[in-house]
């Protein structure tokens, strides 16, 4: 399978690739101290772009790309002096980069991704170190158009560690002109000799307001309201994970949850029913992480009191009335950890999805019934 027939991990079923976005919301402290790293002529040549997922950092790194890309072959002066440093990362549509990058056909940019497996017919689990090694034959080509040429690596944390090794050597003697983007999600997996050689842009979840900026680029169904900021509470500022619960109406399933747990000890077992046999297989993922994340949110009430803004009406009180103390958070941690595990387990050998969830759904009701242990 050629490069551009492999599918992308990171592109959500109806969503544009983060190539594909224009902008980058919510994260204008990042894109300010690279781009004057840039206008002062201290640009590194490793930059790693750290933060939870979806919140942009594959986004950030395709503009950065584009923008590096796009920049005259001769950036510090000529005949008439230095130009005038850009002023933002904006790379026209229409550009030549710009469309080839969209494209995957632009020759100095190299993506190191998971490779696909001819044997299995998906992606492999990790960066190999023969998907890294295609580095040395990019570096070995001659540079067109100037010669700046840019590396991104994502998720750089799903590298083995011969392929992180082989990265290493590179950051280690980086080729002249060359800037290296690695996206991480999880940066604490990554060998501390690549963090150490790297300078770090950590982006933060966002918030709702930049939350629906996003999601309206990525063409969802706008929020609004006071049901936007419930969206952000349960996405925890992901863009991907908003976008999967607009699109999969994950916000009506939580408020059923809420709706069913309100009435806890002694749910109403018809709705019960009903609820859990809602999502359907291809829905039951998102369902069981609906179910958890109540249940995380539940724990926590007992420590911090309910979270604000709640996620759906009703939420506040019935997390208050449920967990109202320390005891009872460390009931709730408990029944969340072994109702998940044993929901995931289930589903991993075929089990009825629906099933897992309603034993799911008793069980919780089963945990409102025992006092909380002392």
């Amino acid at each position: 399978m050629s490069d551009d027939d492999i599918p992308e991990a990171d592109r959500l079923p109806g969503a544009p690739h983060p190539r594909e976005a224009a902008q980058v919301f919510g994260h204008g402290e990042a894109e300010a101290a690279f781009l004057d790293a840039y206008a002062s002529g201290r640009l590194h040549h490793a930059w790693l772009i750290a933060g939870p997922e979806g919140v942009g950092k594959a986004t950030l790194a395709w503009r950065l790309a584009r923008f590096l890309l796009a920049q005259p072959a001769e950036e510090g002066g000529g005949l008439f002096g230095a130009p005038e440093p850009p002023g933002s990362l904006d790379v026209a549509p229409d550009h030549p980069v710009a469309r080839r990058v969209a494209a995957l056909s632009e020759p100095r940019l190299f993506l190191l991704r998971r490779p696909w497996d001819d044997k299995t017919k998906k992606l492999k689990t990790e960066i190999t170190v023969d998907a890294t090694r295609r580095l040395k034959e990019f570096f070995a080509l001659s540079a067109a158009e100037g010669g700046r040429r840019v590396v991104i690596v994502d998720a750089a944390d799903e590298m083995n560690r011969s392929a992180a090794n082989a990265l290493l050597k590179l950051l280690e003697e980086p080729p002249e002109r060359a800037t290296l983007l690695l996206v991480a999600h999880s940066p604490a997996r990554l060998l501390p000799t690549i963090r150490s050689r790297c300078r770090t842009l950590r982006l933060r979840p966002l918030p709702a307001p930049d939350l629906a900026e996003a999601l309206a680029q990525a063409g969802a169904e706008p929020v609004e309201g006071p049901t936007a900021p419930g969206l952000a509470a349960l996405a925890d500022g992901s863009v991907g994970a908003a976008f999967q619960l607009v699109e999969s109406d994950g916000l009506a399933f939580y408020g059923g949850l809420v709706q069913l747990f309100t009435a806890a000890p002694g749910i109403d077992r018809p709705a019960a029913i009903a609820l859990a046999q809602e999502p359907g297989p291809e829905g039951f993922p998102l369902a069981l992480h609906l179910t958890e994340m109540f249940l995380a949110r539940l724990a926590r009430a007992g420590i911090t009191g309910p979270p604000e803004p709640e996620a759906v009406p009703g939420e506040a009180a019935a997390l208050a009335r449920l967990s109202p103390d320390a005891a009872a958070a460390r009931a709730w941690a408990a029944v969340a950890q072994e109702a998940g595990e044993r929901a995931r387990h289930g589903f991993a050998v075929n089990l009825d999805p629906a099933a897992l969830l309603l034993d799911m759904f008793l069980r919780v009701d089963g945990a409102a019934r025992q006092p909380a242990p002392a």
